[in-house]
Order: C-alpha cells, then sequence, then structure tokens
C-alpha cells in the first residue's frame, strides 16, 4: 500500500505478501513493513516490524522510477541490516562482486553502490530517514489506519 508520495520520497507498507525471486521460488513476508524510496537515492529500506523490536533491510540499487503505478530499481545484491539496537552487518559483498565481473558493471556503477553503502552506515548512526526514532512507527500506524478503512 503506497502510504506517500512527494518530490523527495515514497513510502509504502506491506503484510503478508507473496515475493516472487528470479529463480521463481514464492513466499510471504512474515511480518508488517515499511518500505522507504527516496528520490535519487541508490538504496532503499525496508523496516521490518517485529515482536523484538524494528529490523532494517536496506538493499543497494539504482534510483527507483515509477511509470504507471509501478516503481521500478536494478537491486546490485548489496545489503545492509540493521538491528533494532543500530547494529549493522553488510552482506552479500561477494554476490556483488561477482555479478560486477559476469555482468561488467562500469566503475561509475561499483563506485556509487559503495558509497550507497557507506551512506546507509551514516544515516543508521545519525539515525536520519526511517532510523530516526518514531519514524517506522508512525508510519505504521497510518497504514493500519488506512487498511482498518478498507
Amino acid at each position: 500500500m503506497v502510504l506517500h508520495v512527494s518530490d523527495s520520497v515514497v513510502i509504502g507498507a506491506n503484510d503478508n505478501v507473496k515475493v516472487t525471486e528470479s529463480d521463481g521460488r514464492e513466499w510471504r513476508t512474515r511480518e508488517p513493513a515499511i518500505c522507504t524510496f527516496g528520490r535519487g537515492q541508490w538504496f532503499n529500506t525496508i523496516a521490518m516490524i517485529r515482536e523484538d523490536g524494528i529490523y532494517y533491510y536496506c538493499n543497494i540499487g539504482s534510483p527507483f522510477t515509477m511509470k504507471h503505478e509501478v516503481l521500478s530499481y536494478i537491486d546490485y545484491d548489496l545489503d545492509v541490516k540493521v538491528y533494532p539496537d543500530m547494529s549493522f552487518v553488510l552482506l552479500d559483498k561477494e554476490e556483488f562482486n561477482l555479478h560486477g565481473q559476469l555482468m561488467n558493471y562500469p566503475p561509475d556503477v561499483v563506485q556509487q553502490v559503495n558509497r550507497a553503502a557507506e551512506e546507509v552506515v551514516a544515516w543508521v548512526h545519525e539515525k536520519r530517514g526511517a532510523f530516526h526514532p518514531g519514524f517506522v512507527e508512525r508510519w505504521y500506524e497510518r497504514f493500519l489506519t488506512l487498511q482498518n478503512r478498507s
């Protein structure tokens, strides 16, 4: 569900949605999530709301585009997982390097992807955007309100 669209950001929410992987595998999300896509940013955040806190999964990818209500971006495999205590881990570096070689990523794309991973870490430390205290909770309440109306 789209919660907010502006010149700078798109914020959405989902719960129990079907995900189809590139290899055809399908699965359903297990918890509600608030998704944030900043215009021009090389990352997006998925804040998963669990009983023991908010976990963030940050996809490093090209800036998104929207056409005919479809949001699209290139996922470059590199991810940052952020835990409720704001500690984090960089995931899939090997996969990014392998795909970079196989698909011959241009040097400027590799540089942008690495810069985006650093930017996510800076945002975590600065508590910016989706990492700001109360951000996820506020948008989750909005999601619940809109969901109850439909």
